[in-house]
């Protein structure tokens, strides 16, 4: 059986045009979930049904995809504007947002996502920058633990030198239940 091919007109009927648009937009969410998995392609998807109902789909966050858009318009739109008048002013603002671009790619990476398409070399270097930045967070760690213990030997020191005083004066260390 062969379908006849559809006109791009409105659906008078409520609830043919209910029940099309409910079909047509499970299909077009398939779709943008297919293409963010098979293409490791960052999608966002926003639909609003003719009442009202949002509908949305982000292979990420959908909040950071609507930011890189909006930065990337921005900058697009500001380049267009300025083009002819600051030739050199365009190019920074292009190889910024080239490099914003990139930045956004290694931290993907480092969070690991998106890694399909990474060369073994590059696998292996972000295991290096991953190893580094845990020694380092590691270190930070104990030089905190560190301090903590001594603020807690001094702390120790002060209330030792208080129960003396206190058994100095006649009272029982353990008659006494809280200092201050």
């Amino acid at each position: 059986m062969v379908r006849g091919k559809t006109q791009m007109r409105r659906i008078e009927n409520a609830t043919n045009r209910q029940v099309t648009f409910s079909k047509r937009r499970n299909g077009l969410l398939k779709k943008a979930f297919e293409l963010s998995v098979l293409c490791e392609a960052e999608v966002a998807l926003i639909i609003f049904s003719s009442t009202g109902k949002l509908c949305e789909f982000a292979s990420s966050s959908m909040q950071a995809t609507v930011e890189r858009f909006q930065r990337h318009t921005r900058v697009t739109h500001h380049l267009e504007r300025s083009l002819p008048h600051h030739h050199d002013q365009a190019d920074q603002a292009a190889n910024l947002l080239k490099e914003i671009e990139s930045l956004e790619d290694s931290k993907r990476k480092l969070l690991g996502q998106g890694l399909g398409s990474s060369s073994y070399e590059e696998l292996q270097q972000i295991e290096q920058q991953l190893q580094s930045s845990l020694a380092h967070v590691r270190a930070t760690k104990h030089e905190a633990y560190k301090e903590q213990i001594d603020q807690l030997k001094e702390k120790e020191k002060y209330l030792a030198a208080e129960n003396e005083k206190l058994a100095k004066k006649g009272y029982k260390t353990d008659e006494v239940k809280c200092i201050f």
